[in-house]
């Protein structure tokens, strides 16, 4: 049985682990190798314990622990510029795909948002994301036709944007 609670800080290095090695296993083939390749649990960890002591922080953070208090999960919801809420990112430590910790998150993620008064959520998925595209549809999000692209080490990536109302 998993649980969600908001994230704190000692929880910064699982969710980093958690971060870096959800990547280097969703992306692999996708986002090139070179980018993954750098990305180290300690410079992420870094960087999000300088954001997460922040005073005007605008996100929420949420974990996933499992029975044994351990996070498994972690994500990050938080205003965008339009009147919805936001998923940054969401994570589940790559051996536990599947196993409904994402879904529990998720759900969480639409209570926050739905407490925090956004009427629907969107997110950005890398087009080539197949995993990711099938899980926020089995969720009930759809795409709403809006599309960027970012840059990784010289190759620009297609992301479209998904949303679901609450």
């Amino acid at each position: 049985m998993s649980t969600v609670r908001v994230m704190t800080e000692a929880d910064v290095a699982a969710v980093s682990e958690i971060r870096v090695t959800g990547w280097k296993a969703a992306y692999a083939g996708v986002v090139p190798q070179s980018y993954l390749d750098r990305m180290t649990v300690e410079a992420d960890a870094h960087r999000r314990r300088q954001y997460f002591t922040k005073p005007d922080k605008t996100t929420i953070d949420l974990v996933t622990v499992d029975a044994q208090g351990a996070v498994v999960g972690w994500a990050c919801l938080g205003p965008s510029r339009t009147a919805a809420g936001e998923l940054y990112a969401l994570y589940v430590r790559p051996s536990l795909i599947g196993t409904g910790i994402g879904r529990t998150l998720l759900r969480a993620v639409h209570a926050n948002a739905a407490a925090h008064g956004f009427g629907s959520v969107l997110l950005w998925v890398l087009t080539d994301n197949t995993r990711a595209r099938r899980f926020y549809e089995r969720a009930g999000y759809v795409a709403d036709g809006a599309v960027q692209a970012d840059d990784y080490d010289g190759v620009s990536l297609p992301e479209v944007r998904y949303r679901v109302t609450l």
